[in-house]
């Protein structure tokens, strides 16, 4: 491995379906990746059952086809947002991960050690797949530390500080927007990225209100000029030398 690799800052995103990381961390995807980090996204599950509602309109759908058209929509979103993307196939609503899904989850922190993790929020009550998948990154992440944990094996792993990235109704997830990131330099490349997901149209608009209030919300609490932003919640405290 060349110094250069050795040196690279990576970031890990752990989505239950597709949609949910142009949604809510297109933006520090493609932002990251922008500034040389490598940024793999595991997407556990297609959404083939309860966020293609338009693919399942469509004359003669097969459950085959539709995960076929959301594997397609995320591998070209990932790749425009400048990522990397393992799936899991665990099926959705509700998400069914085995032993099996949770030991590749230990695996790829140990492989990548992540410079930072986005999931989804603590809570989610109209989305039960949502906390469990941030449940399930949350324990790879402990148990990728234990050095018990396939001790034969060879790995630099330091457990990464987690970001929950902004669920769809934040005020009955109990979401704290504590973060606020500023994209405007890839924002142009997020909304494109909301053009692929065609089985998901009806959310384009939403979305891109959303991050023009966060964006209104960051240029408030920093005094400079913010058009689109992405909120997230930290789940551990920062540490620091000083306060400002």
């Amino acid at each position: 491995m060349s110094d250069t690799k050795a040196k690279q800052k990576t970031g890990l995103v752990i989505t239950a379906h597709p949609g949910d990381f142009v949604w809510r961390a297109g933006g520090a995807i493609a932002l990251h990746a922008k500034k040389g980090y490598k940024v793999k996204i595991v997407c556990m599950a297609f959404g083939e059952r309860g966020e293609s509602q338009f693919a399942w309109k469509q004359p003669g759908q097969t459950l085959e086809k539709v995960k076929a058209g959301r594997r397609d929509e995320a591998e070209r979103a990932a790749q425009m947002l400048g990522a990397e993307i393992e799936f899991f196939d665990a099926g959705d609503y509700p998400l069914h991960l085995t032993e099996a899904h949770k030991e590749r989850l230990i695996d790829i922190y140990r492989e990548l050690n992540p410079s930072f993790v986005l999931s989804h929020s603590l809570e989610d009550p109209y989305n039960v797949d949502h906390p469990a998948a941030t449940a399930a990154a949350q324990e790879a992440r402990i148990i990728a530390q234990a050095m018990g944990h396939k001790p034969e094996a060879e790995y630099s792993y330091s457990a990464p500080p987690v970001f929950l990235f902004e669920p769809h109704q934040p005020e009955m997830c109990n979401f704290k927007p504590q973060v606020i990131l500023n994209i405007d330099e890839v924002w142009d490349i997020k909304r494109k990225t909301f053009e692929i997901l065609a089985a998901q149209k009806h959310l384009w608009a939403y979305y891109e209100r959303v991050a023009l209030q966060r964006g209104m919300q960051g240029g408030r609490n920093t005094g400079a000029a913010m058009t689109y932003g992405e909120a997230y919640q930290r789940l551990f405290p920062m540490t620091l030398e000083v306060l400002a």
